[in-house]
Formats: structure tokens, sequence, C-alpha cells
């Protein structure tokens, strides 16, 4: 089986649309991958092998009333259009029973829209040679995946959307020893060997200064670099409820206070949803359609939000895009001045953070976020590498990170592409500077 493409998708929609009664309504989400997956031990090829799946969730709706249910496709279409035949009957027994659904919104204006994004990715064989190739003799473990994502929506009402794209990522880390490694990505829409070679030049040179004797801090505010890697830690965490319209106006947002204007960041802080720029479907899985931006953050102030259908009908605000989670898929944050070839002198003597993980809230109302270091953190003096630190804990606000002690942003943000494949390819994405911060706390 391989990627099904949106002929064969829509073919199934009318088939399962024919078969309606009544006032009845079907909405169909689609995703469908062919995706290449290669691991890597010693810069050597463990595991090899490729996914395709498809799966269609199927939405029956009568008037306030509807049920649900996801299935998966095998692509061939005498199977496959008995099989959601047969999820369609029992959704219509099921909806009997349920009660009427207050939040239901239909988009009844079909609103359709086709989009593939052209291929670039080169054979899988010509990237695993390059990275075994370069590899070679080095402790490198990681993950190759590439291929094709495409989702669609499709409704009985006429509306169609498709959404394609092929992307690659090469997520990995050369190990010293213990925990001292240092970790690396490359991702995008094409493959190329002299972007791929300052990578590991970049993290080659890392992993030498791993080599020294590491040095432990003291608890206490340390001016600090963080790289875009680090920052996605940060903005993954508040990705999770901060931004949606729904947290928001039920005072669970942990950005609440600069909802209400009782806190603000930086002035040059502007965070969207820049769906134009990301990986993801400019349409959501009730076939809204995104727009190519929602601003979120302008000029250090709430400026938006993200608002799902159920959301506009419980709250009175139109709906833009966003999916029933109303978490960003396509987050962007704008750059500053900082040159990159200039950050470490910038920083002259602090740390630098490659890394962060296990990130959570301390303070949920303060917007107050703990975690660790992982893997390179390096203490730096006169704007070199001096040695690097052993781990260490942080608990700050993003309202000093971002906010009261920030210097400046980077000016050429990264897209780091999501590398989750938890039951599929994720298509979500973020693009993101670095922040230089005057004083980051860290607790031990």
């Amino acid at each position: 089986m391989t990627a099904l493409d949106s002929d064969w998708f829509d073919a199934r929609v009318r088939a399962a649309s024919d078969r309606l009664t009544g006032d009845e309504v079907l909405l169909a989400s689609f995703h469908t991958e062919d995706t290449d997956f290669v691991r890597f031990n010693h810069a050597k090829v463990r595991q090899a092998g490729n996914i395709a799946q498809t799966e269609i969730t199927l939405d029956l709706i009568e008037g306030q009333r509807h049920a649900e249910a996801t299935v998966g496709l095998t692509g061939d279409a005498a199977v496959d259009d008995a099989r959601i035949l047969r999820v369609v009957e029992r959704l219509r027994e099921q909806r009997a029973q349920v009660p009427d659904d207050p939040h239901l919104l239909v988009n009844t204006t079909p609103t359709s829209s086709h989009q593939i994004a052209p291929s670039t990715l080169p054979p899988t064989d010509d990237v695993v040679g390059t990275i075994t190739d370069l590899g070679a003799g080095q402790d490198l473990v990681g993950i190759y995946a590439a291929g094709k994502v495409a989702s669609g929506f499709a409704n009985s009402l006429g509306q169609r959307n498709w959404f394609e794209t092929s992307t690659f990522d090469f997520d990995w880390t050369r190990y010293l020893q213990a925990d001292k490694a240092v970790k690396s990505a490359y991702a995008g829409f094409g493959w190329d060997d002299d972007v791929f070679d300052r990578k590991l030049a970049e993290a080659d040179a890392k992993f030498d200064a791993l080599k020294r004797a590491p040095i432990s801090l003291e608890p206490g505010e340390y001016a600090t670099l963080l790289t875009p890697s680090a920052l996605e830690e940060v903005m993954g965490l508040l990705s999770y409820g901060a931004f949606g319209i729904r947290s928001q106006r039920t005072s669970q947002s942990s950005l609440l206070r600069l909802v209400t204007g009782d806190a603000r960041l930086d002035e040059r802080v502007r965070i969207s949803e820049h769906t134009a720029d990301g990986v993801a479907p400019n349409f959501q899985e009730q076939g809204w359609l995104r727009p190519d931006e929602v601003v979120l953050v302008d000029g250090g102030q709430a400026a938006g939000a993200l608002v799902s259908p159920r959301s506009s009908v419980e709250f009175g605000v139109e709906p833009n895009g966003a999916a029933g989670h109303e978490s960003p898929e396509s987050l962007a944050m704008a750059g500053g001045t900082l040159d990159d070839a200039e950050a470490l002198a910038r920083l002259d003597t602090g740390l630098w953070v490659g890394n962060l993980w296990y990130t959570n809230y301390s303070d949920v109302p303060g917007c107050r976020v703990t975690g660790m270091t992982r893997f390179a953190t390096f203490w730096v003096e006169g704007g070199e590498i001096a040695a690097p630190v052993n781990v260490l804990r942080f608990d700050d606000s993003i309202y000093n990170m971002l906010g009261e002690r920030l210097v400046d942003l980077t000016s050429t943000p990264e897209m780091l592409v999501d590398n989750s494949t938890y039951e599929q390819r994720t298509s979500a994405s973020m693009t993101l500077p670095g922040a230089l911060i005057d004083g980051m706390r860290f607790t031990l």
C-alpha cells in the first residue's frame, strides 16, 4: 500500500454520501503517509523500513446530534467502501442514543482548497549513504524519517480540501560518555549536503569542547544564550493551552496575565500561528480554513487567540481554523537583531544551552517554567566556550525570560519540524530564534 491521493479520498466520501438519509450530513477527515524510517547506531544502519498507512475519521450529523469514529483503510476501494458504510451504519445507531451537542458548528458554505507542495526529496538510499560516510567512526545515534504526508477533508455538502507535502527530518546525537553528548537536527523539504556538512561541523566543534573537564555551577542567575532547540522546549510547553480562547476565557491559560494586560513581554516578541510558512494543513479536522497567519503576541502584548469551532459557539467568537485542542501547529516567533555568528561574543560570559527537557510549570498563573539542561551545555568566557557544564535545573518566569531579562533574539529563526511519530508522523513545526537572556534563574 502507498499513500493515497485526493481523487481516491473523494471517491470514498462520495460513495458514503450517496447512502445518507434524511437531513444527515457527513464530515470526513483523512490522513495518509508513505514514510521511510532509518535508525542509526554508531553511524551504521540498525533498522530500516517503510510505513504506508491511511485512516479516515467520520462524523455523522443530523441536527445537533452526531457520532464519530476513526477507521484504518487498505487502499482497496471495494474493501474500504464496505468498511466505511458499516461504520456509517454504526454511527447512525449511536447517534440515536446521544443528546444534542450545543457547541456543534458545521461549515455549511463549502470552502474547498487543493495544495500539493512539489517533492524535492532525494532517494533515501542516497541520504543514508551520506550519513554513514560522514559519521563513520562516531558514536552517532539517530533516526531519519522522510516521505509524503497528506491530509484531507470532505463533507457531503460538497466541500473538498487537500494538503500534501513531502518532508524529511534527521534527528541525531553524537555521544562522548554518560550524559555528555551533542544533539543536532536537520529538517526541511529538500536535502542539501552543504547544509548537512555545516551542521556536522558545528556539532563537531561542540563535541571537541565536551572533552574538556566539566564544571559544576552554584544556583543563581546567569546570562544565558538559548538555542532555537532549547527555546522549542519552552514554547512547546506554552503551546498546550496558553494560546487557546477556551483556556483564556476560563482563566486556565498560563499567559492569563498577558491576556488581561497585567503583564507583558519584551516589545520585540512577536508570536503567531503562521500556517503559510509551516508544514501543517491549511484547514482543520472539521474543514474550517486556516488563515495564513493568526498573530498571538505582538509588541510583547496579547494580540489574538486560537479559536476552534466549538469554542466559537461557546464564547461567541469567530473561528479561525484552530483544531479542537487549540494549540499552535505552525508556531513562529520573529527574530531580533542578534547575528548568530556574533551570539557568543554578545553573551561574553555565561551559559550556552543547546537543549532543555523535562519542562513543566512550577507556577501556572505566574507562567513560571522549570526543567533541566540536556546534552551540550557550556560555560562561556570572553565569548569563547571554556568548559562543559554539568546538569542544571532552571526555574524562571516567561515574563523574565522573554520580558524584563531578554537582551535580544537571533536574527535568523530556524524551522524545527516535530519529529513525533506516535501513531503517525505529525505535520507540526516551530520556527524560532535563539534568545539571549540577562540573568536566567538556575536552582540546582
